[in-house]
């Protein structure tokens, strides 16, 4: 069974900074082994949930959509199996429910930004931005 708790949002001012938290408890699974993907994902009400960061467990291989790219940051702590998003620069735009996810990772591919590629989620962290 794999389970994954997002924390850290929260309400920011236009221009902050937040850093969101993903910890990751299954058994057997270590973020210091290639094989998965862990991503970061956001959705506002009544849009479709959008891609917007993924890391390659093992390597740590990054990846980003052309959103966030210079201002978000995605990163892994094996000893702690927790995935980080640091995002600086937030804007209004930036506002939705963030959810963390975990995918299978084939080696020499990329890191998927789409909700297929996911087979875990978790239950997910609101961030507000404010102007």
């Amino acid at each position: 069974q794999v389970q994954l708790q997002e924390s850290g949002g929260g309400s920011v001012r236009s221009g902050g900074s937040l850093r969101l938290s993903c910890a990751v408890s299954a058994s057997g699974f270590s973020m210091y082994y290639a094989g998965y993907c862990m991503s970061w994902f956001r959705q506002t009400p009544g849009k479709e949930r959008e891609g917007v960061a993924a890391i390659a467990t093992g390597a740590g291989s990054t990846f980003y959509a052309d959103s966030v790219k210079g201002r978000f940051t995605i990163s892994q702590d094996g000893n702690k199996n927790t995935m980080y998003l640091q995002m600086k620069s937030l804007n209004a735009e930036d506002t939705a429910m963030y959810y963390c996810a975990q995918g299978p990772h084939r080696y020499g591919s990329s890191c998927p930004l789409m909700i297929r590629g996911y087979n875990y989620w978790g239950q997910g962290t609101q961030v507000t931005v404010s102007s």
